[in-house]
């Protein structure tokens, strides 16, 4: 049996393995734009009782690929819905309340969410989750239970494209929108929940979005921290032509799909049931990667190498050592060269990239849980001195 794998991060452009592919894809493009240039010969007016002229259906085409689109979100949706959140134990007592619900974005996308809460005991803090590439939100309902078993009340969102949200399947368009729809989503949370202390989280290139969220002031004021999984951090083409041709590209065929196997490749987890879950699950991406998805993500790994000094806000990053996906260095780069006062790292010797679905998923929790702990009690004794 073959290894299941992840299509995320450092893995985003399978093309390049298939330069010979592109450069084919180039010449045939250079050549459609040619025949487009040359001079056209004006259509012979139609006979008179020949009926109208036939025009091309162009626009019948692009209403036909905007349904087959909106039906794929619907039924997405609809499974969306019908994820188990996990709320219930093993003597069936429910001790979280669970919604699902739709949050419209900054381009008026329809946005899937979920939120779990513990029904009794006093809320310590929020953490809003943003998942990692091709995954959606639904796959942190455990990591949601042990949340609220510590009195800490969770939101998730499923960005454009994902899960039960708006957009092509696994298709991102600019994760510059993304990172808005954190920040408008961080929001809304915010004034729904005054005075409740609220963390970011974000896995892979999840990740990267939360840290660029949080660059911005009015992001940063709003939060107590945020938590890092396997961020994807320094993404790079294998070939510089790549990196040259991506943005042309990207612009020309968005949505073209480069052939490759995303089940197939680098593992994501020690655990086999982790990944079969995973890969079994419909609402997971596993389709080749798009041009423009793959391009967004160079282009914000790129922003974030660039700007690790200017990171100022409390942080805890973790990263397995083994993990082939996106690169553990760069983690401890970031935690070297952030401005922050109040950072933390932590390196798990031999994990993969999936941290919370590997075997030791309740522990890395637990690790999170402290950290967020130990943040409250340093605001607190900042607010004691004040007085």
């Amino acid at each position: 049996m073959e290894p299941l794998t992840s299509g995320a991060s450092n893995r985003i452009i399978p093309i390049l393995k298939a330069l010979r592919t592109s450069i084919i894809f180039v010449q045939s493009l250079i050549f459609s734009l040619i025949l487009f240039l040359l001079p056209r010969r004006r259509l012979s007016q139609p006979l008179s009782g020949a009926g109208p002229p036939q025009y091309p259906a162009r626009s019948w085409k692009r209403k036909s690929v905007w349904r087959r689109e909106e039906e794929d979100t619907m039924r997405r949706r609809a499974l969306a819905e019908d994820v188990d959140m996990g709320i219930e134990t093993d003597d069936r007592e429910v001790r979280c309340q669970r919604t699902t619900s739709l949050f419209f974005g900054v381009r008026r996308n329809a946005l899937f969410c979920r939120s779990w809460f513990p029904v009794t005991g006093e809320l310590k803090g929020i953490l809003i989750i943003i998942h990692g590439l091709n995954e959606h939100s639904g796959r942190y309902s455990q990591f949601a239970k042990q949340l609220n078993s510590c009195n800490f009340g969770v939101y998730a969102m499923d960005w454009i494209g994902h899960g039960g949200s708006d957009g092509l399947h696994g298709y991102v368009p600019s994760l510059d929108h993304v990172v808005a729809d954190t920040g408008a989503f961080l929001e809304k949370i915010r004034s729904e929940n005054p005075c409740v202390p609220c963390f970011l989280f974000g896995h892979s290139t999840g990740g990267a979005v939360v840290l660029k969220a949080a660059s911005h002031p009015h992001i940063e004021a709003m939060l107590e921290g945020i938590v890092l999984t396997s961020p994807a951090l320094r993404v790079k083409p294998a070939h510089p032509i790549v990196g040259a041709v991506a943005p042309i590209f990207s612009l020309v065929v968005p949505k073209f799909q480069f052939k490759g196997a995303n089940k197939r490749g680098i593992p994501v987890s020690r655990d086999p049931a982790a990944l079969l879950a995973k890969y079994s699950d419909p609402l997971v991406y596993t389709g080749p990667i798009r041009v423009r998805t793959g391009h967004e993500i160079l282009r914000i790994s790129s922003y974030l190498m660039r700007n690790f000094k200017s990171v100022t806000i409390p942080f805890f990053v973790l990263h397995g050592t083994a993990d082939k996906v996106t690169d553990p260095l760069a983690s401890q780069d970031l935690y070297n060269e952030a401005a922050s006062k109040s950072k933390d790292i932590k390196l798990y010797e031999g994990f993969l990239h999936d941290l919370l679905f590997e075997p030791e998923r309740e522990e890395i929790a637990q690790d999170i849980i402290d950290w967020m702990k130990k943040r409250l009690v340093c605001t607190l004794e900042k607010v004691d001195s004040l007085w």
